[in-house]
């Protein structure tokens, strides 16, 4: 089954790190880019970052870049979000999700289940 499963949230200080695991399972992913999005409460859901299949290249939303850090193990199917320099403003449920359009124009997203991440101050 295709699927993605996250972990690695939790409650860290300010200035404190996390790093945030999202295993992919099955081959639906294979050669697609793979996304972190955020959710913080009465916010939208906001890209934070991106990394293609390969991991040549990749994305930052602005209030990240120098902070957070996105990076793939094709060995392990496994996307990783290193967030270093946390802020309380970066609480929110972190998702991964991949999606795109295969060949006859049908679109396929996947979400995770979220995974928790409170920064104190």
């Amino acid at each position: 089954q295709d699927r993605l499963v996250e972990s690695g949230g939790g409650l860290v200080r300010a200035g404190g790190s996390l790093t945030l695991s999202c295993v992919a399972s099955g081959h639906a992913f294979v050669g697609h880019d793979m996304n972190w999005y955020r959710q913080a409460p009465g916010k939208e859901r906001e890209l934070v970052a991106w990394i293609s299949w390969s991991g040549g290249r990749g994305y930052y939303a602005d209030s990240v870049r120098g902070r957070f850090t996105i990076s793939w193990n094709g060995a392990k199917n496994t996307v990783y979000l290193q967030m270093n320099s946390l802020k309380p403003e970066d609480t929110a449920i972190y998702y991964c999700n991949s999606e795109w359009e295969d060949t006859l124009e049908i679109s396929h997203e996947y979400w995770g289940q979220g995974t928790q991440v409170t920064v104190s101050s």
